[in-house]
């Protein structure tokens, strides 16, 4: 079997970062330090590739685009696309080149991060789509190369980080329910895996506390931000609290799987129930009836992530957060 960087980091006893940084030369690492990399390395037969070493000294202006479990949620095209745009879009009006890498959280325990972005030879990463139990959470945070991860609040020396402002966006959601006469609103939420769900419950949580209307746990489902998880999220709530007039969706493609099963059973809405969804996708415009959501600029989050990106690499500045503002759309479903 391969021996990886990451397994001389476990034998070493450092970091991934500690490792790469020992084997090219750098030197800030302790030489104590250094030589127990060495006789590690050695030991375990581990030969940095060539193209490794190449990359800590030149420049290939190729970004690598990676997207965790890009095929394992269906749906979750409709909120990439219009963030790929606006990288690619960016990095091709300055002269980069954009190659896409799909990972997987079992693939990541095998190929460590710093591995796979040497062996592709980039400049710099995106990181899209990552889970918080992912292996890359913490080696993107360690490794050298330049990165701006979007969704996760990550930063580092050498990583930057990109985000709508979920709790804002949640309590907007909560705000116009009950200016609209809710008291009695659900939370179907995505999986708990992602940073995202975490703060749109905090928001939903903190809006209700304001409004003081409940938001005890058995007024949330945790769904997966797919269709059949936004259905299985509307029957189990209904179930519980059938006195339920409203419920916020953390994505939109949960809340047309809803909208679909209204339609179905014969449940009115808005005037049963009224729905709110997250993100804006295309497709809210186009059901019947429309959808309420709250929109995320995703396009300006594609750019934005590029330009903290180019930032670094090209200007030598610090990684920052930037915090996108989320808007409130009103449409028919409230």
């Amino acid at each position: 079997m391969t021996v990886t960087i990451r397994d001389v980091a476990k034998a070493a006893g450092v970091s991934i970062t500690t490792v790469s940084r020992a084997l090219n030369g750098y030197t800030d690492v302790n030489l104590d330090t250094k030589r127990k990399v060495l006789e590690v390395a050695e030991r375990l037969n581990y030969h940095p590739s060539q193209v490794a070493r190449s990359l800590v000294m030149n420049r290939t202006r190729t970004i690598g685009l990676l997207i965790s479990d890009f095929n394992r949620e269906p749906g979750g095209q409709y909120f990439m696309f219009d963030v790929l745009a606006g990288i690619h879009e960016r990095l091709a009006a300055v002269g980069y080149d954009l190659t896409l890498v799909s990972t997987t959280t079992a693939q990541q325990r095998l190929v460590s991060y710093l591995d796979l972005c040497t062996e592709k030879r980039f400049d710099g990463v995106i990181v899209m789509g990552i889970r918080l139990d992912d292996p890359y959470v913490h080696e993107v945070v360690e490794a050298p190369l330049p990165s701006v991860v979007i969704d996760l609040p990550l930063i580092s020396k050498h990583c930057a980080y990109v985000m709508t402002d979920n709790v804002n966006g949640a309590r907007f959601a909560v705000r116009h329910l009950v200016e609209r006469g809710h008291r009695k609103i659900g939370f179907v939420n995505g999986h708990q895996q992602a940073a995202v769900s975490q703060e749109r419950r905090r928001g939903w949580e903190a809006a209700c506390r304001e409004q003081k209307i409940p938001f005890e746990e058995d007024w949330v489902y945790d769904a997966d931000f797919t269709l059949q998880g936004g259905i299985r999220g509307l029957i189990e709530l209904r179930a519980r609290h059938k006195d339920m007039t409203a419920i916020f969706f953390a994505s939109d493609l949960m809340a047309i799987g809803a909208l679909q099963h209204c339609r179905e059973q014969g449940i009115q809405v808005p005037q049963d129930l009224a729905l709110v969804g997250f993100d804006n996708i295309d497709l809210t415009q186009f059901v019947t009836p429309t959808v309420s959501t709250i929109g995320q600029p995703r396009y300006e989050m594609g750019t934005t992530a590029t330009e903290l990106l180019l930032g670094m690499l090209d200007e030598n500045k610090l990684p920052e957060g930037r915090m996108m503002s989320p808007e409130l759309i009103v449409r028919e479903t409230s």
